[in-house]
């Protein structure tokens, strides 16, 4: 199986925040300035700060370039991954030939721990739509939920997502990550709510837990509560369902169909019905391909509640 036909652009992923996203990975896998108890993938394996070139950008051009050609095009071009997008040195100018390749709009998808950097601020001036994560309201919590670098101090990451919502021109849409027992208390809400008056994005999104995570104690909060702690929060506030975005592709992303769903479910766990909603590809299909690579221990099951999420393997 040719997996480097997927290297740097996967998907399109069905996203409950973007519709369908294309995804473009910019560094190498858990390569994040965060190690949070809720993520999909896993802990994190380089915890950094340093900013570099982590992928040749001109490749993911070229990667990219071949996939907006193919079926109909997706809601948005996602810079988000494997980690954390804004540690690539050259996020600017791969933005930058993006917008001068297509008309879909590019999205960044960060946790904002880098924004308090000038020249990170700067890279992202040219995104359609800027998505950064506020999950906490002090330091304490902060160092529990989101196990930052020791660079980065709460203090730190705050003051960077003010600085950059002063500056930044486009849309921001703050994505809140609740937890039941650790951040759906409301006096921890109160504070959040606080500093997203002061970062005033265009709309906050109340998150939950909907994949398996890298902690058992990072448990999903109620649609009821989260209903509810929504009236903490000023301006316009929604809660993230749980459903999959309407409508599907009507082609596959013209690779082979395994190296789609390994590169796909590599940076994001997926369902059955989330794999072929990305891809364009028939719910049976997807399992005669899942079969094959669970057996080789390409990707791996894993069962939360009713649903069979499918996540990358050893062998990947």
């Amino acid at each position: 199986m040719n997996t480097s036909a997927s290297r740097y652009v996967y998907g399109p992923v069905p996203s409950r925040r973007l519709g369908r996203s294309l995804g473009v990975d910019l560094v190498p896998f858990k390569t994040c300035s965060y190690d949070c108890i809720y993520c999909q993938l896993g802990r994190t394996t380089n915890k950094t700060t340093e900013i570099r070139e982590y992928v040749p950008v001109d490749r993911v051009l070229d990667e990219l370039s071949s996939k907006v050609r193919l079926g109909s095009p997706p809601d948005f071009i996602g810079l988000a991954g494997s980690g954390e997008p804004t540690l690539h040195a050259r996020i600017g100018d791969l933005i930058s030939g993006i917008k001068k390749m297509t008309s879909v709009p590019v999205a960044v998808l960060t946790n904002g721990s880098m924004l308090w950097v000038p020249e990170v601020r700067a890279s992202l001036a040219e995104a359609d739509l800027v998505l950064p994560s506020l999950d906490v309201g002090d330091q304490r919590v902060f160092d529990r939920v989101n196990r930052p670098h020791e660079d980065i101090s709460f203090d730190r990451m705050a003051e960077g997502l003010i600085q950059f919502a002063q500056e930044y021109r486009g849309p921001i849409w703050l994505e809140v990550f609740v937890l039941a027992g650790i951040t759906d208390l409301p006096d921890e809400l109160r504070m959040i709510a606080a500093l997203a008056k002061r970062i005033h994005p265009a709309r906050v999104q109340l998150n939950t837990v909907s994949r398996p995570t890298s902690e058992g104690c990072a448990v999903a909060a109620s649609v009821q509560s989260l209903e509810e702690l929504r009236r903490l929060f000023a301006g316009f506030t929604e809660v993230i369902g749980e459903g999959l975005p309407s409508g599907t592709a009507d082609a596959a992303s013209g690779g082979a169909p395994t190296d789609d769903i390994v590169a796909l479910v590599s940076r994001r766990p997926c369902t059955v019905e989330g794999i072929s909603a990305g891809l364009g590809l028939r719910p049976n299909e997807v399992v005669k391909h899942l079969g094959s690579l669970c057996r080789n221990g390409v990707v791996l099951p894993e069962r939360r509640g009713a649903d069979v999420f499918y996540k990358r393997g050893r062998k990947t």
